[in-house]
C-alpha cells in the first residue's frame, strides 16, 4: 500500500537537517495521534537503562507495535517529536541516530529535544508521532 504522507523538500533552506521540513495527507486521510513511546517492557520495567541509545531503539520497537494496532507503519508517519533527558547534545543525537535509521528513507518532519526528565524511573526517551493513512 502507497503511503497517504507526502514529504516536501525545501530547496532554499539548509540540507544539514536531516527530515524533510514539512509534510502532507490528502484531506481524507485518517490521522493517527500517537502517545509518546516509551522505553518499557510489558510488565512497565524501563529498558535498556544509562544507554540513549538503546532506549531510542525501544522506543521504535513500541512506536512500531502502537502503529501496527492503529493499522498503520513507520511509512506513515507524518511527524515525530524525539525528546531526550538530557543537556548534552551527543546524547540527543545518539538517539536521533537510531530513529533516523528506523525511518530510513522516510525522513519525516521531527522535532529534537532536550528535556530535564521524563516520566518513568530511568526514562532517558521518548518518541511522539502523528501518522496518516487511507482506508
Amino acid at each position: 500500500m502507497t503511503s497517504a504522507v507526502q514529504l516536501i523538500r525545501a530547496a532554499d533552506l539548509s540540507d544539514v537537517a536531516q527530515y524533510a521540513y514539512a509534510a502532507t495527507a490528502p484531506r481524507e486521510a485518517r490521522l493517527i495521534f500517537l502517545a509518546g513511546a516509551c522505553p518499557l517492557d510489558v510488565d512497565g520495567t524501563t529498558l535498556a537503562v544509562g544507554d540513549y541509545a538503546g532506549q531510542a531503539a525501544v522506543c521504535v520497537q513500541t512506536l512500531t507495535r502502537a502503529l501496527a494496532a492503529a493499522g498503520a507503519e513507520l511509512t506513515d508517519v507524518i511527524s515525530t517529536r524525539v525528546l531526550v533527558a538530557s543537556s548534552a547534545q551527543a546524547d540527543l543525537v545518539a538517539a536521533r541516530d537510531v530513529v533516523a535509521a528506523a525511518f530510513g528513507d522516510h525522513d519525516v518532519p521531527s522535532t529534537l529535544l532536550g528535556v530535564t526528565v521524563l516520566g518513568y524511573t530511568d526514562q532517558l526517551v521518548e518518541i511522539e508521532a502523528v501518522a496518516a493513512v487511507m482506508d
